[in-house]
């Protein structure tokens, strides 16, 4: 029995073939007087290849009653193609309909709209535009991996249930089996009665795990799902999103702004290397000024700016903000945007952000009013990465978590790798799914993200 070939691998060949087997979901079907053109798609690509299906095949009645979505498998020679703008084609000696489609599939040869395709998530990765950007999203994640494999890091596993809020913010996912008719007859949850004893939520995070494996491996980075609990239905935000965060021994700020310019250079570069029939679907369709977005990723060198003078560029721009400009405040996208869109024209990192508005761990500047704090913005998006210099000083560190409420009983485990020969070291979090709105030039998360969780929403 013959293996089936993948289109991507058809559309690639160098010669004809006298006999292959493809099997796909038809995209557009048309009857002539003695043929049926079928376009067939089977993910592996973009493009689509055309079959070709004459009147002589023993089941051709069937074949003409073939619809747009069915799944079909065809063998015959691939050859040339005299059609304009495909070199292939493959002339059908058999045709098995494995799956008809009826005929309020909702896929059919017309445009549909974003918010549409979002009601039919299952579906979606069929149509052009979807394929493209998740075999992309799956690309990028095979590109991280060889990205930290070739430079010595150790992929660490860090869990998905915890105890610790590593960003302080309270939005967390709880996690229990306590049963809720037992806390509703108590009028409280009972958590010595829980799984774990303790409170339990889904992480936001996996940075302080990774801190403890960098204080041992060197250099480490975590890449999985972490959970935010905020009721938001904007179109930056959804309630489970990837992160990619890695940690680095003997690592100043420096350092870890000069490895987070690398990373997005790396990852971007190898999007247009490997994924450029893909990308042109965007640059074309979605943003056409894409391509020179990212040639500016991979060619300029990335603006360094403290947090002081970011604040007096927006204050000094003239520009009316919806979020007056003050010194002392968490910048907003519309701030972040501005210094990367408009006044710097390219990525920049902001540094040395003010104490007050950032969590426990970050290290304190002698200034004493600041942290070694750094976010990467970039156009379009605003923050894309967020990071530190983490704090190595005990003294320094547990004075902070006093000055903030924190219980120093609860991080235990973590104040030891003060104890125990600390050195300094720092990372930060890259937000995949922003990262992928970067490079494709897609405006809301739900649409680079499978199957997105939002406020009120956990279909599929």
């Amino acid at each position: 029995m013959m293996q089936r070939v993948k289109i991507n691998q058809l559309l690639g060949s160098k010669t004809a073939m006298d006999s292959v087997v493809v099997k796909g979901w038809v995209r557009t079907k048309r009857n002539a007087k003695d043929f049926s053109f079928m376009e067939v798609n089977d993910g592996s690509c973009l493009k689509n290849i055309q079959i070709i299906a004459g009147a002589d095949l023993a089941n051709y009645p069937e074949v003409e009653r073939i619809t747009t979505g069915s799944a079909i498998s065809v063998t015959g020679p691939l050859v040339a193609s005299p059609g304009k703008g495909q070199s292939w084609e493959v002339q059908a000696r058999e045709v098995e309909i494995i799956s008809l489609s009826p005929e309020d599939y909702p896929l059919q040869k017309k445009r549909h709209t974003d918010e549409f395709l979002r009601t039919i998530a299952h579906l979606r990765p069929r149509t052009n535009k979807f394929g493209a950007i998740f075999r992309i999203r799956s690309e990028v994640i095979q590109a991280i991996h060889m990205f930290y494999r070739d430079r010595g890091f150790y992929c660490l596993s860090a869990p998905v249930i915890t105890g610790s809020d590593c960003e302080g913010a309270g939005d967390m996912f709880r996690v229990t089996s306590l049963d809720p008719a037992e806390v509703a007859r108590q009028g409280r949850m009972n958590f010595n009665e829980d799984f774990f004893g303790t409170q339990a939520n889904l992480t936001v995070s996996g940075q302080l795990s990774a801190e403890m494996f960098a204080l041992s491996l060197g250099d480490v980075y975590t890449f999985g799902p972490t959970f935010r609990a905020e009721n938001s239905n904007t179109s930056r935000h959804v309630a489970e999103f990837w992160m990619l965060e890695p940690e680095m021994a003997f690592c100043d700020l420096d350092g870890n702004m000069d490895h987070g310019e690398e990373l997005v250079k790396a990852l971007t570069r190898h999007v247009m290397e490997h994924c450029a029939e893909d990308l042109s679907l965007f640059t074309k369709f979605v943003d056409k000024s894409l391509g020179g977005m990212l040639d500016t990723l991979v060619e300029q060198p990335y603006e360094r700016v403290t947090y002081d003078e970011g604040v007096e560029i927006l204050q000094k721009s003239g520009r009316k903000f919806e979020f007056p400009v003050d010194n002392g405040m968490d910048l907003q996208s519309e701030h972040e945007r501005f210094l990367a869109e408009e006044y710097f024209k390219k990525p920049l990192f902001l540094t040395n952000y003010p104490k007050d508005i950032k969590p426990f761990y970050m290290r304190q500047n002698d200034d004493g009013r600041t942290v070694a704090a750094v976010d990467l913005l970039v156009p379009r998006i605003g923050e894309l990465i967020g990071g530190s210099q983490r704090e190595e000083r005990l003294d320094h560190l547990e004075r902070r978590m006093d000055e903030m409420g924190l219980s120093k009983a609860d991080y235990w485990w973590y104040l030891d790798s003060r104890r125990f020969g600390t050195v300094s070291h720092s990372g930060f979090g890259m937000g995949f799914e922003r990262f992928l709105m970067l490079i494709t030039g897609i405006t809301n998360i739900r649409d680079v993200v499978p199957f997105p969780r939002t406020p009120g929403a956990i279909n599929f």
